[in-house]
């Protein structure tokens, strides 16, 4: 099977056509080497995947006849990417939360006033 079509099948990317991308652009890799969309992947290769800031890491254990549900995923790969790979994301998650919770939408008129109070006392200090 195709490393674009494999990985659109572990529902890596959304469809084939963002798989072949990532591979032209280099952030596909098996074995340690960078590979084009038609390269085939075969049972026990090494896959290093660049998406959203993160390598992923897998291993291929089997390959599926076509596109899988995402409970059967862990079936066909396995995951050796380090913890650390993904604690950043996650920090830049929270951050993002702490300024302003999520569906809050924009400051009120009252929450306007309390920034420019604030604002306020601090040049006059």
């Amino acid at each position: 099977m195709r490393i674009d079509k494999f990985l659109w099948c572990l529902r890596y990317f959304k469809t084939r056509n963002m798989g072949t991308e990532a591979c032209k652009k280099g952030h596909v890799k098996i074995n340690g080497k960078i590979i084009k969309p038609s390269r085939e992947v075969y049972v026990g290769d090494a896959i290093i995947l660049r998406k959203n800031q993160i390598n992923y890491e897998l291993v291929v254990l089997d390959i599926p006849k076509s596109r899988v549900g995402a409970k059967l995923v862990d079936i066909y790969r396995k995951d050796t990417t380090p913890k650390e790979a993904t604690a950043h994301t996650d920090l830049l998650k929270f951050a993002k939360e702490h300024y302003r919770k999520k569906g809050m939408g924009r400051p009120t008129k009252k929450d306007r006033r309390d920034i420019d109070d604030y604002l306020d006392t601090d040049e006059s200090e």
